[in-house]
């Protein structure tokens, strides 16, 4: 995986789809920066602004400054946007 590319794994605690993703991340030797929002619904504010949901996990790739979210819940849409960062 390319060294410039960013990962925020926006997650809660007991999230076993949150897990997922970061044991999927943590098998492909990506880094990746968590922001919990257990107990933050500001948190939730802030990815209801950006991306229209409250739900986690929220993954944001970036690639030189600029991010893409992938809401949709399931291991697939993770892989499928990594790939195509890549592309």
């Amino acid at each position: 995986m390319a060294q410039d590319i960013s990962v925020v794994v926006w997650s809660k605690q007991g999230c076993s789809y949150c897990n997922e993703v970061k044991e999927y991340l943590a098998e492909q030797n990506m880094e990746y920066k968590t922001v919990d929002v257990t107990n933050h619904d500001d948190y939730r504010d802030i990815l209801h602004t950006k991306y229209g949901v409250r739900h986690v996990p929220v993954v944001e790739i970036g690639q030189n400054n600029v991010y893409e979210g992938v809401t949709e819940v399931g291991i697939e849409h993770l892989i499928a946007a990594l790939a195509s960062v890549h592309a």
